[in-house]
């Protein structure tokens, strides 16, 4: 890897801003992330996009907010604006645990080290830099910007917070994949215009008046107040964000109202190919050089993302929220050629890691009469079934994984990201699976049932684990028929909104029974712009009003979590008393093949 020509990269430093014959950056970009010049990374295609349409763009990554702000400073003020990014995850999300114990990593940090960035970095970033240079102007976006950019529960500090554009005292905030938007800001700015009193699609601004003919949701007092209307204003919220043809969105808040303009509509392959084909070193910024490595790069340098968005609408999941429902597909000879790329690099050893996506088989997946889709509002086109008018084949997929595996230099080629089984199974395409299975599987197959439990299933917007049965047989099969030793891990959540412990007993048995030891599980995480979230908060589904089961007490989310590790010493006494507090022997023999009190009296 070369890592000596640093104006291969955006300029970090004043040295390297000097170096271009530059005298003032017009756009700084802050960001809680290590700078690696690669398309998985927001920040690197903010700049390199903004730096195509000919701005001067420097980023200034995981800049340290404890000392005299020295980081802040050095650049000095730029020309135009600060961008301002906590990173690749909400800040939160990557410091806590679902039981809010601090981490002690941080993948997007040299060497895993976690306290590189503060809780809640958006508002903090931004604050600092309006403190500084309170005559320029701050734009904030990425993850934490888009979940929250109206009122939202936070789970860590267990309250509703207002728009981060608030709380952050930022001019504007850009939600979602922000490429348009931020070259629709640049220009007004560049051209002395307030992006502010403009329309621009996908941003968030203050105004002092509910522009016309907008909806308007609870204020955020309100909301306070009554979580009902909390509740309400995220049907609301949810609906129009799934439409192709949405409505600006108001929310009074203190004096001023929150103005969400729609977004964009779509881009096409061709805009999305042009994003991908930007000269991106594909490398972290020379400066780390001789420290450890960076584990989210590690993770994804010898993979490609074939496309954006997510249609499957699962309710604890933030995806939708922030890349949008709509399948946005590269081109098959984009993606080709970045492989190619990849097998160029010194240390490709002849292994694409992964090709794949949010979801690795939504590849082309769009809609087959657009008109029919400007008039839905279903947050998801594969729950409760399969839209009729969804192009769901995987014809377009097989042939570029034929494509990608003849390109001289790949030895294998592996699919990495999660697998939507229930499409493929549901629309009788086993032979995508099968050809995934044989072919593409490192010796594990992740997918994710997420539950057992048809109730809770229908709270998190899956479809039943009878599915996963199937699944489980076929890759059995392909074992036998190629002589494979393939696994299939799936992805298991406890505590989630109308999970009892019940329900997680159950689990319990039906994994055993399988003969599996669950070890990808989680504990649900409320985070910002969900379903799950909302109801998790309010105790009601938006869309049904009904009240909804919900565990908030660590000591009960534990409880549920324990039933995962059944199969293990130390939880199986906790997990036997808790049974018989639910009167519950049956699953307890089932469980542990015992028979609780007689079986007692017998061994005495």
């Amino acid at each position: 890897m070369n890592f000596n020509k640093t104006e291969s990269w955006l300029p970090c430093s004043v040295k390297e801003v000097k170096s271009r014959g530059w005298t003032q950056p017009d756009i700084i970009l802050i960001s809680g992330d290590a700078y690696i010049d690669h398309p998985s990374f927001g920040i690197a295609v903010i700049g390199r996009v903004l730096e195509k349409a000919g701005y001067k763009v420097a980023i200034v990554p995981q800049p340290n907010w404890r000392d005299d702000l020295r980081d802040f400073k050095k650049l000095g003020a730029p020309k135009l604006f600060f961008g301002v990014s906590s990173g690749s995850m909400d800040s939160m999300v990557n410091h806590y645990t679902a039981g809010k114990r601090l981490r002690s990593d941080d993948a997007y940090t040299p060497g895993n080290k976690a306290g590189y960035r503060p809780d809640y970095a958006l508002s903090i970033y931004s604050q600092m830099l309006k403190k500084l240079f309170p005559q320029t102007p701050v734009v904030i976006g990425g993850i934490e910007g888009s979940l929250r950019r109206l009122s939202h529960y936070d789970y860590w500090s267990d309250s509703l917070k207002p728009s981060v554009l608030i709380e952050s005292k930022a001019d504007i905030l850009v939600y979602g994949m922000g490429e348009k938007s931020i070259l629709e800001i640049a220009e007004a700015y560049k051209t002395g215009k307030n992006p502010n009193i403009l329309e621009i699609p996908q941003t968030v601004v203050l105004r002092k008046n509910a522009v016309k003919d907008s909806i308007e949701l609870f204020s955020h007092e309100i909301c306070l107040k009554d979580k009902k209307a909390f509740a309400s204003n995220f049907k609301i919220i949810e609906t129009e964000s799934n439409k192709l043809e949405s409505r600006i969105l108001t929310q009074k808040t203190g004096s001023d109202f929150v103005t969400v303009f729609p977004p964009f509509y779509p881009i096409g392959t061709k805009e999305i190919d042009n994003i991908y084909d930007l000269p991106y070193t594909r490398l972290p910024h020379p400066k780390y050089i001789g420290k450890p490595a960076i584990p989210a790069f590690e993770m994804i340098k010898h993979s490609v993302n074939i496309h954006r968005g997510c249609f499957g609408g699962c309710s604890f999941c933030t995806l939708a929220a922030h890349q949008g429902k709509v399948i946005i597909s590269r081109s098959e000879d984009s993606i080709l050629k970045e492989v190619e790329q990849i097998t160029k690099m010194e240390d490709f050893k002849g292994y694409i890691s992964d090709l794949g996506g949010p979801s690795a088989n939504m590849y082309k997946m769009v809609g087959k009469d657009l008109e029919q889709c400007k008039k839905c509002s279903r947050p998801s086109c594969v729950y409760p079934k399969i839209c009729n008018n969804l192009e769901s084949s995987h014809k377009a997929l097989l042939s570029l994984y034929s494509k990608a595996a003849k390109i001289i230099g790949v030895k294998k080629l592996f699919i990495g990201s999660g697998i939507r089984y229930d499409i493929p199974l549901l629309n009788g395409e086993i032979n995508y699976l099968e050809e995934v299975m044989k072919n593409h599987v490192s010796g594990r197959l992740k997918v994710a049932p997420e539950h057992t439990e048809d109730k809770v299933l229908k709270a998190m917007r899956k479809p039943s684990f009878s599915l996963y049965y199937k699944v489980d047989e076929l890759m059995k099969k392909v074992n036998i028929k190629y002589g494979l030793k393939q696994q299939l891990i799936p992805y298991f959540i406890s505590s989630h909104p109308d999970c009892s412990n019940q329900d997680m007993a159950q689990l319990a048995v039906k994994t055993k029974n399988l003969g599996l030891k669950p070890e990808q599980v989680q504990d649900f995480t409320p985070t910002p712009m969900t379903l799950a979230s909302v109801m998790h908060y309010s105790g009601i589904n938006p869309y049904t009003g009904e009240k909804v089961l919900v565990t908030k007490n660590q000591e009960d989310k534990t409880k549920q979590k324990s039933f995962f590790f059944f199969h293990k010493k130390e939880y199986q006494k906790g997990i036997s008393k808790e049974l018989s507090k639910m009167k519950r022997d049956d699953i307890k023999k089932k469980l542990f093949n015992s028979n609780s009190t007689a079986t007692k009296k017998k061994r005495r």
